[in-house]
């Protein structure tokens, strides 16, 4: 999120990176890339047959079914959502707050997002009604919705969706006439996986629905980018398919043959990976649901964190504290609050939220220690807030809050 003065807030560069565990790469998975780094061969567009049929495994787990020649792999979720929606066409609804990279992808090619307010419950999907409207809004003034983009684990919000009003939103999708994306790449890394039940839009829609996954939410490192995307099995499907490998191939966006290697080991979840998503996804889940306890004590407003790395916190109350602060809206809080914290808090407007609403999203990685060590015996401890790094990390977020009463 570095700038500098002249450069200016705009560019996309300066955008904010998914929050990010913060751990060490798991030695199992360092083995399988060194054993894979001497290959000089490059993946196929849309990934070869070995990283295919890992997802396939990894869906069918999940009650999703799928055969190898309805998934394509690419670099990461960014460029596969840019080589799908290139090969549908149309402009996209959104909900508002979305992830930071979402919007870009769709401008970049020259398309129209159309953002829709999010429910009162949940961040992640649009509101149904609001969906509809807005459609028919941007239909009669020449617009070309055609696609509805939404997340089931989501950035920036936290929160998953409960079962029924993400089946309103795809009723009303498909009653619009718009094919789903569903983001999924969170999924696993919700907080309490035995207490919160995580459906996608496939399971309602199969004929109309697509699903991305960025192996980086959970299973892979950041810095090794894998994504996977499944297609409806219909004709339909298959011709989209066909495009999406047709702008990969023109892109050059295809896995890194030792990537794919350990992206194919990590999507068949052996007991380390798995044991390792898991105890993440606890260990954040704990420091998120804190920092949310202080946030509340506060003034603050946020919805409960439920899955990811992070929570999205509402200043708003603590305005008139933040005005003598010389803050006055996101933009100026995400420095503000960043200075102070020593760490990246990311306004709201970065997320297609308003400018004038007093919101950012605070990732729980920084506050589990500085150090790969202390970030590993967060991981490892019984009580990780018992840990003095990271206790101390939780009582600056509360004194800075505290000090805006």
């Amino acid at each position: 999120m570095q700038r500098t003065a002249a450069e200016g807030r705009g560019p996309v560069r300066y955008g904010p990176p998914a929050p990010q565990p913060g751990l060490p790469v798991l030695t199992e998975l360092l083995a399988v890339l060194a054993a894979a780094a001497g290959r000089a061969a490059p993946e196929p567009p849309g990934g070869g047959e070995a990283v295919r049929e890992a997802a396939c495994r990894y869906w069918g787990r999940r009650g999703l079914a799928t055969a190898p020649e309805y998934v394509a792999a690419g670099p990461g979720a960014p460029g596969l959502l840019l080589a799908l929606l290139g090969a549908y066409g149309g402009d996209v609804m959104l909900p508002r707050p979305c992830p930071a990279w979402w919007t870009p992808q769709v401008r970049l090619l020259g398309r129209r997002a159309y953002h829709v307010p999010t429910p009162a419950e949940c961040g992640g999907i649009p509101d149904p009604y609001a969906l509809l409207e807005t459609v028919r809004r941007v239909r009669a003034e020449g617009g070309d919705p055609r696609v509805l983009l939404l997340s089931v684990a989501d950035d920036p919000t936290a929160t998953v969706p409960p079962p029924e009003m993400l089946h309103e939103a795809c009723e009303a999708a498909e009653s619009a006439g718009l094919f789903v994306v569903s983001d999924e790449s969170w999924r696993d890394t919700v907080h309490r996986p035995h207490e919160t039940l995580v459906l996608s839009p496939a399971e309602m829609l199969p004929d109309r629905a697509a699903v991305l996954v960025d192996l980086s939410g959970a299973l892979l490192p950041a810095g090794w980018p894998a994504a996977v995307v499944r297609f409806p099995d219909t004709p339909r499907g298959t011709w989209l398919r066909a495009r999406t490998l047709d702008v990969l191939t023109a892109t050059g966006a295809m896995v890194a043959g030792p990537v794919a290697g350990a992206a194919a080991h990590a999507l068949d979840e052996p007991d380390a990976v798995a044991g390792r998503a898991y105890a993440a996804a606890a260990l954040h889940g704990v420091v998120a649901a804190e920092a949310h306890r202080r946030l509340l004590a506060a003034g603050a407003l946020a919805r409960p964190p439920q899955a990811g790395r992070h929570l999205y916190a509402d200043l708003t109350p603590l305005r008139p504290g933040l005005a003598r602060q010389g803050v006055g809206d996101a933009m100026e809080l995400e420095d503000w609050l960043g200075g102070r914290l020593g760490a990246p808090t990311p306004g709201g407007q970065r997320f297609a939220d308003e400018l004038g609403a007093l919101r950012v999203r605070l990732s729980t990685g920084p506050l589990l220690g500085a150090t790969p060590e202390e970030r590993l015996a967060a991981l490892t401890a019984r009580d990780p807030l018992a840990l003095p790094h990271v206790r101390d990390s939780l009582e600056l977020l509360g004194s800075v809050l505290a000090g805006l009463a």
